[in-house]
């Protein structure tokens, strides 16, 4: 295990990496997500990480049946490297992923840990290994309008001068794991094939979102 490891593309990936399926959760490249652990195969899945390359792979259930013990998966995920830890104390572990590139499940070996293992196919995804890959094709404005406008309905307050230093990528890909869509949505997000589509896709699902809940409000009228 290294320290503040990098990896510059899919050849510096192992392999395989564990599985921690998870229904609505979204994980992209370079950006952090915060989970809790509990259930023993996760709990020595993430002991086992941990003495590896500390990469989990995040993935959503596709199967209506997201809480059964082996759900069907969605092809594509996303390799986290655990980048902070600790024992809660109660059984319960906490731990934050740091993102950094998607996968496909290309497939899953026989089953040896109590916990699912991916043969991960990182080739189609090169660019998520680039930090700033296609910023400058995102129309911020058209976002940032969009999140005004979120803001203003859902009475969201939103720190300005900390959206304004935020890179094109840290804005798109933050606000796509922050978005309270469901999901289909989020994996939707997930497989925009670059920057500026899941930009447009996130403006598309907000703008959406806002137009049900102005139709919502004039029905209780």
């Amino acid at each position: 295990m290294k320290l503040n490891r990098t990896y510059a593309g899919p050849a510096d990936m192992p392999a395989t990496i564990p599985l921690f399926p998870l229904e609505g959760a979204l994980l992209l490249p370079r950006r952090p997500i915060q989970l809790t652990v509990f259930e023993p195969r996760y709990l020595e899945m993430l002991d086992d990480a941990l003495s590896g390359e500390r990469l989990v792979g995040i993935i959503q259930p596709s199967s209506a049946d997201g809480a059964a013990r082996a759900p069907e998966l969605y092809p594509l995920g996303c390799a986290g490297r655990i980048v902070q830890y600790a024992e809660i104390g109660d059984g319960r572990c906490f731990l934050t992923l740091m993102g950094v590139a998607r996968f496909h499940l290309a497939a899953e070996p026989p089953g040896v840990t109590p916990y699912r293992i991916a043969v991960a196919d990182y080739a189609p995804f090169a660019e998520d290994f680039t930090e700033g890959a296609g910023e400058a094709a995102v129309d911020r404005e058209g976002l940032l309008s969009t999140l005004r406008r979120f803001a203003e309905v859902n009475e969201v307050k939103i720190v300005w001068s900390d959206i304004k230093k935020a890179s094109n990528e840290a804005l798109v890909n933050g606000l796509s794991m922050l978005s309270p869509c469901g999901p289909r949505e989020k994996q939707a997000l997930l497989e925009a094939p670059d920057l500026k589509s899941r930009a447009e896709m996130l403006v598309a699902i907000t703008t959406i979102g806002l137009v049900r809940g102005d139709d919502a409000a004039t029905q209780l009228h």
